[in-house]
């Protein structure tokens, strides 16, 4: 990666850390859209891959048995889409995405793995039903100047009994921002089993940075 892309990518990183509203975001990645994919691999950013890893070694169902439901919230360009696509469940899931971005979700449209791409702030209640999903992940989305720890509830309410749900979360607001204790909160009340929430690289070589959380709705 030459010298000024990677300051482009380092800049384009400071800004998105310092987000600061909804529209903000919104008008933000709309704006990184085009150069997103190419800035994140320049920087070896390793999340939706290891996302996906971490997704086919807690499966508790057989893919190949029943196609299974995935909601992708905070989808961005689709890289985890691309991951799965490239992965063991090849042609074993149904993808559905959500963004706050539509230039995102053109992207993300573009890899044509996913059924239905819809703009969503999730900030706010998910619109969709209640159990329809075997399986939520969500990447690079729980992290500075983002979605708030709220979300984890909607997760846990559109997954399905005993799916899966998989999110990163940036390590510096882990604690401090209340994810950890609402995971907490969500076990205490018998919503969810913490399989586990392990620390991770959020770039190739490395392994620091973030938090592998991965739930088990009751």
């Amino acid at each position: 990666m030459s010298g000024l892309s990677t300051i482009r990518s380092t800049s384009y990183l400071q800004r998105a850390y310092a987000l600061t509203g909804d529209e903000q975001a919104q008008h933000f990645y709309d704006e990184w859209a085009d150069g997103y994919e190419t800035d994140n691999n320049g920087l070896g950013y390793a999340s939706p891959q290891r996302a996906v890893e971490a997704i086919i070694k807690n499966l508790m169902v057989d893919a190949r048995d029943n196609k299974l439901k995935v909601l992708d919230a905070g989808c961005g360009t689709g890289l985890v889409g691309a991951c799965l696509a490239q992965s063991a469940l090849a042609g074993h899931f149904i993808l559905d995405g959500l963004d706050l971005s539509p230039g995102m979700l053109a992207a993300a449209r573009q890899k044509g793995v996913y059924r239905e791409l819809e703009e969503a702030n999730l900030n706010e209640k998910i619109r969709k039903p209640d159990g329809s999903y075997d399986l939520v992940v969500c990447v690079g989305t729980l992290t500075v100047g983002h979605v708030g720890p709220d979300v984890l509830r909607e997760f846990a309410r559109v997954a399905a009994p005993a799916g899966l749900i998989v999110a990163t979360v940036h390590s510096s607001i882990w604690e401090s921002k209340g994810y950890k204790a609402e995971i907490e909160k969500l076990e205490d009340a018998g919503a969810v089993q913490v399989v586990s929430t392990d620390e991770f690289g959020l770039v190739e070589e490395a392994s620091t940075g973030g938090i592998m959380v991965v739930l088990k709705k009751n």
